[in-house]
């Protein structure tokens, strides 16, 4: 069976094509600047393997539907192609931001959920507008085929209303459904299933600390295999330090920035989220351009790294109190699954008050398997799990076309 898996955003989208019989990544690729005078495709044939092939292609793309037909002629070359024909392409699975309380779990595509994603608009409106344009998109070139929407809140769907609910007033969240929701929960997913069975647990059963770390970051409470608490909330600015946006703050900071620095609503929600985390506090949001400035002496790469690191474990041990007995810690996304430096820093202001011993040597090795980085003494395991939200979005689409 062959899925399509697409994660539309606003002027550019990505693409994975997987071949799941066989547990093949086709290709994948990128088509970005959509709209501009100058596009950009990047196209990768057996990506990650030893065969991989990278084609790029500089051309403009007046919307989302050039793109997808430029994909399709691509996937489909005679020379190049990686299938005969779109037909052979059976189903089309979307990352899709916000499903609300109306979806808490994948769905297969129709009007009655594109409306709910268009009503969701007004809670995620960088993300569910180009989701939607996505699905769209994918109906019109691929007449028939189905389309599965995948929702980043869905894995935080079984949150009690003591985590999800914010201390406003009630009549808030019945008129505007202002609550936590919760995001990367595709992430979160895959690498509590995947982090399961690599510790020989039961899915039901198991109960971690997840944290994908990477531009964006947050850590999920999960309980017998279930999201119980995550750090993100009603949008994807809460929780942690990022890499541009600043997570926690003092929510009276907003009106008073506002009327000190004479900025809009607009020009404050940019400054929280494209200009604050990392790059606020040193200039600079790339972990290893961070690494490098500490080693040189930068004082104030040194103060963004010790406060990202701080946020993280403060929240680590806010949910192993959550959750009471801990079967792993989990690092994964790009920050999380490479940098050993960070893990390193993390373990240490853990292994105080809760046990945690780090394997240094097995820290420094960088492979792209699921592996354990602690010692035998550790009194919690210490995993780094690689996610694959694609193979996610691939493996849900297929069970859901299937039924």
């Amino acid at each position: 069976m062959n899925v399509l898996v697409i994660n539309a955003g606003s002027s550019s989208f990505k693409y994975q094509l997987l071949d799941l019989t066989a547990q093949n990544v086709l290709c994948s690729g990128l088509v970005e600047r959509i709209g501009e005078p100058m596009g950009r495709m990047v196209h990768k044939i057996a990506p990650d393997s030893e065969a991989e092939e990278k084609l790029t292609t500089d051309r403009p793309f007046q919307n989302h539907v050039e793109g997808m037909k430029a994909v399709v002629a691509m996937i489909t070359d005679p020379e190049k192609g990686v299938i005969k024909s779109k037909d052979e392409i059976n189903a089309i699975g979307h990352r899709v931001v916000m499903g609300g309380e109306a979806i808490k779990e994948s769905v297969i595509v129709d009007q009655k959920v594109k409306d709910i994603i268009r009503e969701c608009f007004a809670l995620s409106p960088l993300h569910n507008p180009a989701n939607l344009a996505g699905i769209e998109v994918a109906e019109k070139l691929f007449p028939g085929v189905p389309n599965v929407a995948v929702f980043d809140t869905e894995f935080h769907a079984t949150m009690p209303r003591e985590a999800f609910m914010y201390p406003l007033p009630y009549e808030v969240y019945e008129k505007h459904r202002v609550r936590r929701y919760g995001f990367h929960g595709t992430s979160h997913r895959y690498v509590t299933r995947t982090a399961a069975e690599f510790l020989g647990k039961p899915l039901d059963q198991v109960n971690l600390v997840t944290c994908h770390l990477g531009n964006g970051c947050s850590i999920t409470a999960v309980r017998g295999g279930k999201s119980v608490d995550t750090s993100m909330g009603a949008t994807p600015l809460d929780g942690l330090m990022m890499g541009t946006r600043c997570g926690e703050i003092d929510p009276a900071l907003v009106p008073f920035l506002m009327e000190k620095e004479g900025i809009s609503a607009k020009e404050a929600d940019t400054l929280m989220n494209k200009k604050s985390g990392l790059k606020g506090i040193c200039g600079v949001s790339d972990m290893r351009d961070i690494h490098a400035a500490v080693e040189k002496g930068d004082d104030r790469a040194k103060l963004a790294l010790d406060m990202f690191v701080y946020r993280i474990v403060k929240t680590i041990g806010a949910y192993i109190a959550v959750l009471g007995h801990v079967d792993g810690i989990v690092f994964t996304a790009g920050i999380g699954e490479n940098d050993n430096i960070t893990r390193a820093l993390i373990c240490k202001k853990l292994s105080e008050a809760f046990g945690v011993t780090l394997d240094e040597k097995a820290n420094d090795v960088r492979s792209g398997a699921v592996r354990a980085i602690s010692t035998d003494e550790s009194r919690i395991p210490i995993l780094v799990v690689p996610t694959n939200e694609e193979l996610e979005i691939a493996m849900t689409t297929m069970r859901l076309v299937a039924k």
